[in-house]
């Protein structure tokens, strides 16, 4: 399961709610209760991407590099993805079994179609969209 959503998506809301402020990696840490190390790894991938931008130094820190109606979560999840929803198979079944030689093909058409209806769906909402339900 992709646990790089979630933590992306925190960020980007409270960077959201900061309204333009620079916000520090520790204060983002503190509030997704996970280590500063691994929101400043989060934060250059998502600024790789084009959803956020930092300032270096002291009182530096990270804000929204573009409005939060620009940010489409679709995207943010197609650029944090390390697998598919459903995981992958990474066993090597029987190939003399019937079953066994297809099944791993199989399975990545059903992932790939469950991926793409989740891109869907969050493809229709902004950040802004998701950030109201904080408010």
């Amino acid at each position: 399961m992709n646990n790089r959503f979630p933590v992306s998506l925190h960020i980007l809301t409270l960077l959201d709610d900061a309204k333009g402020e620079v916000v520090s990696s520790d204060y983002l840490a503190g509030s997704i209760n996970i280590n500063p190390v691994l929101v400043r790894k989060e934060i250059a991938n998502l600024r790789k991407y084009g959803f956020v931008d930092s300032k270096e130094g002291k009182g530096g820190g990270s804000f929204l590099a573009k409005n939060a109606t620009e940010i489409n979560l679709g995207e943010v999840y197609k650029a944090v993805k390390s697998d598919y929803i459903l995981g992958q198979n990474k066993n090597e079944p029987n190939p003399k079994c019937p079953i066994g030689r297809q099944i791993n093909e199989h399975l990545l058409g059903l992932y790939t179609d469950a991926e793409n209806a989740l891109i869907d769906n969050l493809s229709k909402q902004t950040l802004a969209d998701f950030a109201l339900k904080f408010k």
